[in-house]
């Protein structure tokens, strides 16, 4: 949300000529993803605020690309009423209420979808409330009830994606030996997501050389001498804010790698939530396929082995002076 608006109010005046249909609708659609107000046929309305008079300028410009004209002029309300009139026209209330409607439709079906269905649901819901947020400059108790109907149905689509997701802990986390914890059987939850393939590659890449790993069909037929992570009760699982991948980290002392911090905020926003991460919907969409296809929770690490593998890399990689910047060809 852009709750820092600049004072002042942005106005758009275009004319088109009838046979740019297309260019028309380019622009219209343009003009509504920036969340401009029409207050009449070619004027258009839009709080100040940063990178907006450079958009519509940039749609003035295309304007005259096709063949019409475009005037760009900042006004102000006459008077206090004036203003709060101009703001009643982005109330949203109205666009909430139609995505949680939406939200509720889609919820009476969630139960019937496939892993991969349930996830892109998912994502394309998210883009939607997304994208009302960046243009609900004026935000009201409508954003608010949104947020939490959105958590809500968040919890809902979590909650069949990763049945058994553990509860947060207060525990203290304690400084343990990677020596010790060698050729040791480790357990967790099948139908492996997010947090438990990600702390799977962590445990074999960084802690135990030669685990032994057991997915478990419901978390109380783990056995008392594996270790187990990532749901109530086990030895590794959610504490405080964060989750098992970074409870791991912390335990054997790798939060100073730079490389896993950053897969461990990706790992943290798909599980939980949090700071957008930009590879975490790449790392979600491969997930998602790969649980539809592999066959079985150990194929699927060993496959999702190499993507964290790369994405270590590219992050490794990326904190390094002139890191990522791509080969000529």
């Amino acid at each position: 949300m852009n709750a820092d608006t600049e004072t002042g109010w942005l106005l758009l005046v275009i004319s088109l000529p009838t046979s740019s249909a297309t260019g028309r609708m380019r622009i219209w659609r343009a003009l509504k993803s920036l969340g401009c107000v029409a207050l009449r046929d070619g004027a258009y309305l839009l709080p100040c605020g940063p990178g907006r008079p450079e958009a519509l300028r940039g749609l003035g410009d295309e304007c005259a690309r096709e063949g019409g004209s475009a005037w760009l002029m900042t006004v102000a309300p006459d008077s206090p009423d004036d203003d709060l009139a101009y703001r009643q026209l982005f109330d949203r209330s109205e666009q909430y209420a139609e995505l949680r409607r939406s939200w509720k439709n889609e919820n009476r079906g969630l139960p019937s979808l496939s892993m991969q269905e349930l996830a892109r649901v998912k994502r394309r819901l998210q883009k939607e409330f997304d994208a009302l947020r960046e243009i609900d400059f004026f935000p009201s108790e409508a954003s608010s009830e949104a947020e939490a109907a959105w958590w809500d149905f968040s919890q809902r689509v979590d909650a069949l994606l990763s049945p058994d997701e553990p509860h947060e802990s207060a525990a203290r986390i304690s400084r343990l030996a990677v020596a010790d914890y060698q050729g040791r059987v480790w357990a967790t939850r099948r139908n492996l997501w997010v947090d438990r393939v990600a702390s799977a590659w962590l445990i074999k890449r960084f802690v135990d050389g030669t685990p032994r790993f057991l997915w478990l069909d419901k978390p109380s037929s783990c056995p008392r001498k594996a270790l187990g992570f990532d749901f109530d009760g086990a030895s590794f699982t959610h504490v405080g804010d964060r989750v098992t991948f970074e409870v791991l980290m912390a335990s054997f002392g790798l939060e100073e790698d730079a490389a896993l911090a950053r897969l461990a905020a990706l790992v943290h926003a798909l599980d939980v939530g949090g700071e957008p991460v930009p590879e975490a919907a790449g790392f979600e969409a491969v997930l998602t396929g790969a649980r539809e296809r592999v066959a079985d929770d150990d194929a699927l690490l060993a496959e999702m082995s190499v993507v964290l593998d790369s994405l270590y890399m590219h992050f490794q990689t990326a904190g390094k002076p002139g890191g990522n910047k791509g080969s000529d060809r």
